[in-house]
């Protein structure tokens, strides 16, 4: 189905993995499309309760966009490029399946950016994060510019981006850019205990603490506003009545997403 990215689907965690380790799974705008498409299966596959975004090859997540792309490209051709990648990174961001990044390398410019629209990031020991676009003349155009002052701070995300340097695994996880490190064959068993952890919560309940939290960085939603919300609207599911009876009666719940 895809030229550039593998999908699978087991125990109903969609693994999609960029799939160009000759170009050390660089984005360009064939992939873009392609992982539109997979993320809105994420959204639509009722089998799917959750994904993992990594890259093929023991070398890179995604070492960034494909600068060839880049040289014949006019100022509006620049703009299109960002908004195609915003657009994708916004509906991982917005997802309401949790999304994970499994970052088995490289995560440099584009990469780095991809990574952190997903919900959390689990790092391989051997994995490098950057945003170095200043090195060719550009800056971060998919929402890095945005997304790394929300994870780290404002001032060392302006160093990073302005120093264009390179941060390993367990530095990155100190500034609260990774969750876990772990070595690169316990990547993907730690990812996916994680999200079968979150698989048996409530989907409704996880997928409205990933609305209010993504409302707390609009600046034009008003966060709190939106917790009251989405927070009054469980008790209009079933989940809800299934939670707290389970609870009552000392025994696991069984959600069903109603």
């Amino acid at each position: 189905m895809y030229k550039t990215l593998t999908t699978n689907i087991k125990d109903g965690i969609m693994e999609i993995a960029i799939n160009r380790p000759d170009k050390l799974n660089a984005l360009n705008q064939e992939v873009m499309k392609e992982l539109a498409l997979a993320v809105d299966e994420v959204y639509k596959n009722e089998a799917v309760r959750s994904a993992i975004i990594t890259g093929t090859g023991p070398k890179a997540f995604v070492a960034g966009a494909d600068i060839s792309e880049f040289l014949s490209l006019s100022t509006d051709q620049g703009a299109d490029l960002a908004k195609l990648g915003h657009m994708v990174f916004q509906r991982i961001e917005e997802s309401p399946k949790p999304i994970a990044a499994a970052v088995n390398g490289f995560a440099l410019g584009g990469g780095c950016e991809l990574a952190m629209a997903c919900h959390f990031r689990v790092a391989s020991d051997n994995a490098k994060f950057g945003q170095p676009e200043v090195n060719l003349g550009i800056i971060p155009g998919y929402g890095g510019t945005q997304r790394l002052v929300q994870l780290i701070g404002k001032g060392k995300a302006m160093e990073l981006m302005m120093t264009a340097d390179l941060i390993g695994a367990e530095e990155a996880r100190q500034l609260g850019l990774a969750n876990h490190v772990t070595t690169p064959e316990e990547l993907l068993p730690k990812t996916r205990s994680i999200l079968l952890k979150i698989h048996e919560k409530a989907p409704l309940a996880i997928a409205k603490v990933i609305k209010c939290v993504n409302a707390n960085f609009k600046f034009d939603v008003d966060g709190f506003k939106t917790e009251i919300a989405e927070f009054a609207g469980c008790f209009a599911t079933q989940d809800l009545q299934e939670g707290a009876a389970a609870f009552i009666e000392k025994r696991k719940p069984v959600f069903k997403g109603e």
